[in-house]
């Protein structure tokens, strides 16, 4: 008898809105009666699908930024998500949680070691928070090349999930398939199903009953004349089950149990299906494609027809190209002298970050001698602002239609908060040569340009200095 299974994979995240020079997320009017918009959508989604043990029943990954604002804002909500896929792992070995690279970075478009460090710093902090190895990453946007792939493998992923349309070839979105890799590995790939995703993403209609959605949707896509196990992967953002469609966390819950009970169709998640069932056809993937648009990354990159008046994309990606090797270079010149690998001593801050080592045991340890007090705060200073300009790239700078706003607003405050620490640290100021690559930034709707904001972020700065000498 051949199994018949379904995955619904639930995509959580929410783009960094904190102020750089506080930490703090400010009022954000729109998100009455609550402060925030982190604060509505936790209240309308990530609590209530806790409440209702969703997070024990689908496959998720839940973004490290997220997580932390979770951690600090509602730990027992976050401690039920925990609890929820390790009681999967602790049954079967393997849990249904999936790891997110870090800031949400369009990984095509990064280089190569800014991909190991968002990927790495990911897995970390799942391995932090759920307590075991994740064995499958979420690529943000699903935005996927042969470098990411590579990168994910040699990190110890094992699978991930992708678009239909990310295939070179047609796919049969039934079973998962293997993308052959440099050095003899494999990634597996899960096409989730485009029909079914759409209809629960952006069909309120269809999911008003769960009874309805199994018997004259979901039923349908399987096809009994196969005769091999065929699982069906629908994939969604998170905050779709409560925040942009109302009881849509009660309709995932009944779904996946009461419906579903009275049925052969059980439901599961990519790691423990790949327990019985690997990959046994290969596939290619399309470079620089992702799930969100059909012109691949280029919403991330430059004028997409998907969102009108996007000219400000490219230079804004550029600026911040060209920004962050300067940093880089700045970062790799001070720590020349030492013999320490910079990169490698990046890839392991996230557990500075997480709060397991210091920053001067961890370069002590990578230096083989004990820093000083002064070495210690310098080398501080630089991994902060490699932070910073890590956090630059955020996804959600480029995704929107306009510049004033405040996602690629905050991308340009984390520009300047890491050429600020970056002058602490080094005494090398680079605001100048920064603000020439930003000025051709500039909002269609406002004509806020990114060197004001840029420049506005700096300013703040100073006078947080002078108040503290």
């Amino acid at each position: 008898m051949t199994d018949l299974a379904v995955c619904v994979h639930g995509h959580f995240y929410q783009p960094p809105r904190e102020d750089p020079l506080t930490g703090e997320i400010p009022l954000e009017p729109g998100a009455a009666p609550y402060r925030n918009w982190n604060e509505r959508i936790h209240a309308q989604c990530y609590r209530p699908n806790a409440e209702l043990g969703n997070f024990e029943r689908i496959s998720f990954n839940l973004g490290p930024t997220l997580a932390q604002w979770m951690a600090e804002e509602d730990p027992q909500t976050l401690a039920l998500i925990v609890q929820q896929e390790r009681s999967n792992f602790l049954r079967y070995g393997v849990g249904n949680g999936m790891a997110q690279s870090y800031h949400h970075t369009i990984l095509p478009l990064a280089q190569r070691r800014d991909k190991v460090t968002q990927v790495r710093w990911g897995v970390e902090d799942f391995k932090y928070r759920f307590g075991h190895v994740p064995l499958g990453l979420w690529m943000p946007e699903a935005g996927v090349d042969m470098e990411t792939l590579e990168v994910l493998a040699e990190c110890g992923v094992q699978f991930t999930i992708l678009a239909p349309w990310q295939a070179r070839q047609v796919v049969d979105n039934r079973w998962p398939y293997r993308v052959a890799l440099p050095g003899g590995q494999h990634m597996a790939v899960f096409f989730y199903d485009q029909e079914l995703s759409m209809r629960v993403s952006f069909d309120p209609g269809a999911t008003v009953n769960g009874d309805s959605f199994l018997l004259s949707r979901l039923l349908p896509r399987f096809d009994p004349n196969l005769e091999r196990d065929q699982i069906l992967t629908i994939a969604s953002d998170g905050e779709l089950y409560g925040h942009h469609q109302p009881f849509r966390d009660k309709f995932l819950q009944y779904l996946l149990t009461g419906a579903m009970e009275r049925t052969a169709v059980q439901a599961v998640y990519p790691a423990l299906w790949l327990k019985k069932f690997p990959p046994q056809t290969e596939v290619e993937i399309v470079d620089g494609t992702s799930w969100s648009c059909h012109h691949g990354i280029l919403r991330w990159s430059g004028d997409c027809a998907c969102t009108p008046h996007a000219d400000w994309k490219a230079p804004l990606r550029q600026g911040l190209d060209r920004l962050a090797a300067m940093i880089d270079e700045q970062y790799e010149s001070a720590l020349r002298p030492w013999g320490v690998d910079p990169w490698e001593l990046r890839h392991r801050y996230i557990h500075v970050l997480l709060g397991q080592t210091t920053v001067r045991d961890l370069a002590g340890e990578m230096a083989r001698r004990t820093l000083t007090e002064e070495e210690a705060h310098k080398v501080e200073l630089l991994l902060q602002a490699q932070n910073e300009r890590q956090r630059m790239f955020a996804s959600c700078g480029w995704f929107f239609d306009d510049f004033d706003r405040i996602e690629p607003r905050n991308n340009v405050s984390y520009a300047a908060q890491a050429v600020w620490i970056t002058y602490l640290a080094t005494g090398v100021d680079l605001s100048r040569p920064a603000a020439d690559l930003l000025a051709p930034v500039r909002s269609w709707r406002s004509g806020l340009r990114a060197d004001t904001v840029f420049q506005h972020t700096l300013e703040r700065h100073r006078i947080s200095q002078w108040a503290a000498d």
